[in-house]
């Protein structure tokens, strides 16, 4: 997937999805890929409209040949940790 500036720098990449399959539901779709990091990921794409069974096939194909990327922006800043040399040792 081609890497593109973020217009509001609050957003952080969470994953870079390649479909794989796309299997089509009731009221839309379920696509099923792998991300750079290699794991496994599920996401669920619910319409709120009808769609024929045509209409469906081809947004299936067209949603399987397709790649996605998650971002996510915190309300808070993620807490860092303690610095290792304040940890109690680990018995």
């Amino acid at each position: 997937m081609e890497s593109n500036k973020q217009a509001d720098e609050g957003y952080v990449s969470v994953v870079d999805i390649e479909v794989d399959s796309v299997q089509p539901e009731h009221s839309g779709f379920i696509l099923l890929g792998r991300g750079a990091d290699k794991a496994e990921y599920r996401l669920e794409m619910h319409l709120d409209i009808p769609v024929d069974r045509r209409t469906q096939t081809v947004l299936g194909e067209m949603l399987a040949q397709s790649e996605w990327r998650v971002l996510r922006r915190a309300p808070a800043p993620l807490r860092r940790l303690r610095p290792r040399q304040n940890r109690k040792p680990v018995v």
